[in-house]
């Protein structure tokens, strides 16, 4: 009797299992191969480095492409903005430094000292300052949208100029085009802000340096730590937009030291 050629037989009928699991096998392979490339992260704890054999040479060559400077970099044109260390400290001033102003001892001159416009010539910014404070969640608040030209002033940290670090924020863009700090990603190390205050005294700051950092990664410690001099921070958003979530993937911070007071 003549085969039937439409009954399969057990091989042909694992047949297609067999070519599956090869491909995933050499999915496998490939991946692990891939793997191996990668030179691991450490995140300076030092336990990595005591578990792992010798490197090998393209370890050794890839050495150092994930690990983060560790200090904030100075910026400027053309130049990727990188977030340093989370343990890195603030940049050194980029010029001499001036004694803080004192803060005022009355309740009458402290509700007097307060920031009211915020210049910066390199990037055209010329801002009203507003004050903001924190929501139940310890976000930082912004201006209202309403307001793009806006800036707000973190009114639990210090009168810009007085010792310790002052935080000012703004918007990047909202729904009708670019905010006061859309070329907030400009600025470099060297470049000038200056802080007009209400009780006539005018301050200004040198950035020291700026960096991009990711929001859920921020250096809490190294944008509101305390300092000995008189510092400022300018904050807005940066990365990738989430038209979902109406937000960023990150924030763009500037460091700056005062170095000039008059009034």
């Amino acid at each position: 009797m003549a085969e039937n050629p439409t009954q399969k037989t057990p091989l042909q009928k694992a047949l297609p299992g067999l070519l599956i699991a090869g491909s995933l096998a050499g999915v496998g392979a490939i991946m692990v191969s891939l793997l191996s490339l990668a030179p691991p992260v450490d995140d300076g704890s030092g336990s990595l480095a005591a578990a792992r054999d010798e490197p090998t040479s393209v370890q050794v060559e890839n050495a150092g492409a994930f690990v983060l400077p560790p200090t904030v970099g100075p910026g400027g044109k053309n130049k990727p903005l990188t977030p340093a260390r989370l343990d890195a400290p603030p940049p050194l001033a980029a010029l001499p430094t001036v004694a803080p102003i004192p803060a005022p001892k009355t309740k009458a001159a402290k509700a007097k000292a307060k920031p009211a416009r915020i210049k910066i010539p390199k990037i055209k910014v010329n801002s009203p300052i507003g004050a903001v404070t924190v929501d139940l969640k310890g976000n930082l608040g912004v201006p209202p949208l309403s307001k793009p030209n806006q800036t707000g002033w973190y009114r639990f940290s210090p009168v810009p100029g007085e010792v310790g670090p002052a935080i000012i924020n703004g918007h990047v863009s909202t729904r009708k085009g670019p905010a006061v700090f859309d070329r907030l990603r400009e600025l470099a190390k060297g470049d000038h802000i200056y802080v007009y205050r209400s009780d006539g005294k005018v301050t200004r700051f040198t950035v020291s340096g700026i960096e991009q950092v990711s929001k859920s990664a921020f250096p809490t410690s190294r944008v509101y730590g305390n300092t000995d001099d008189s510092q400022l921070r300018l904050i807005t958003c940066g990365g990738v937009y989430n038209k979902q979530t109406h937000s960023y993937t990150d924030n763009i911070v500037v460091y700056a030291t005062l170095s000039k007071k008059k009034g």
